[in-house]
């Protein structure tokens, strides 16, 4: 279909969207989607939407499970320090592993990236992590969108979304609230820091404390901050998800905003509550850090940060042994950290 112009009209370039950006970045990123191709899903960009064939995965009587996140403030950091390959991991493991709570295996994901300008480069790089991340986790990159707003950001600012599609067999669904029980074991699994969340916090400590990006970082040797800082988030699905799917874990819960204050409470019945043995690991340096360099509480460093742990699983007291040497013998830093109670 011919198009009718004028040599002297506006074009959407010259309001501050350029198409051919994002035509090149979509050609860019084709062969990072193609790497995460998995059974059930070719991973490849272009179309209106994506398939996915559930009896390819093995699946014969599944629940579909979505998950929605973002990186946070943590953005900020790798903005002001262009330093963007590894927030796409971050982007991924927010949702996949609200998605292991739920017992469920990530299928599919799709991002949303928006900014003011697009860079090509920078995109690319962002693209490249969440790549990495859906590798990490077993799922298919297959699709996103991209959009460019001049006016909503400034000129270096984006932000991201992710979400997630994963699926659980029926009958394998966490958490099994009615066999949870007074005196079940809570094993912890350890963080790689922050991961995604406390960040606005975070960024008021280094204010506060006068240092900046490319400062050494005080609690990790032969790092400067922006680098401990941006240690992307731990994704656990490929360690817990054989042990969910063998029956052994009655459910887990992902540490995200709330902290530990919260988020352990969500996937346990009304009448229990998760209660800690804070003697049964010890606080990472970055959170000894921020603690005693913003003067915060114990309180608020427990619901606001993972304080060490990424993610915790519920285990009957005669699986416990079993369940945290499967994880240890998987690579996790795991240890006995609790056990649930009566209200």
């Amino acid at each position: 279909m011919s198009e009718p112009g004028s040599k002297s009209g506006l074009t959407y370039a010259a309001s501050g969207v350029d198409i051919d950006a994002g035509e090149a970045l979509v050609d860019a990123i084709k062969p990072l989607a193609k790497s995460t191709r998995r059974p059930g899903a070719e991973a490849s960009l272009g179309g209106f939407g994506a398939l996915f064939d559930l009896r390819a995965a093995g699946y014969d009587d599944p629940l579909i499970v979505t998950t929605t996140d973002g990186v946070g403030t943590k953005l900020k950091i790798a903005i002001e320090t262009h330093r963007h390959d590894t927030v796409g991991i971050d982007l991924v493991a927010m949702c996949v592993n609200d998605l292991l709570a739920q017992g469920a295996e990530p299928l599919m994901f799709l991002d949303y990236y928006a900014t003011s300008k697009l860079d090509v480069d920078t995109a690319k790089r962002v693209v490249a992590g969440i790549a990495e991340g859906c590798k990490r986790a077993g799922c298919a990159l297959v699709g996103g969108e991209t959009a460019e707003m001049p006016g909503m950001y400034g000129n270096d600012d984006y932000d991201l979304a992710g979400f997630s599609v994963g699926a659980v067999d029926r009958n394998k669904v966490l958490p099994r609230m009615d066999d949870m029980r007074e005196g079940d074991v809570i094993i912890g699994l350890a963080s790689s820091g922050p991961h995604s969340n406390g960040y606005s916090l975070i960024r008021k400590v280094i204010e506060l404390s006068g240092l900046s990006w490319d400062s050494d970082a005080p609690f990790a040797k032969g790092m400067s901050l922006a680098q401990a800082l941006l240690e992307p988030t731990r994704i656990y699905i490929k360690t817990v998800l054989p042990l969910m799917k063998s029956g052994l874990i009655k459910g887990g819960a992902h540490i995200t905003g709330g902290g530990l204050i919260e988020n352990p409470d969500r996937a346990v019945p009304d009448h229990l509550t998760a209660t800690f043995d804070f003697d049964g690991w010890e606080f990472p340096p970055v959170f000894k850090w921020l603690m005693e360099s913003g003067n915060i509480d114990k309180h608020e460093m427990l619901r606001t940060f993972n304080c060490g742990v990424g993610f915790v699983v519920y285990v009957a007291p005669n699986d416990a042994d079993a369940v945290l040497a499967a994880l240890l013998n998987a690579g996790e830093d795991a240890f006995i950290c609790g056990q649930l109670a009566t209200k």
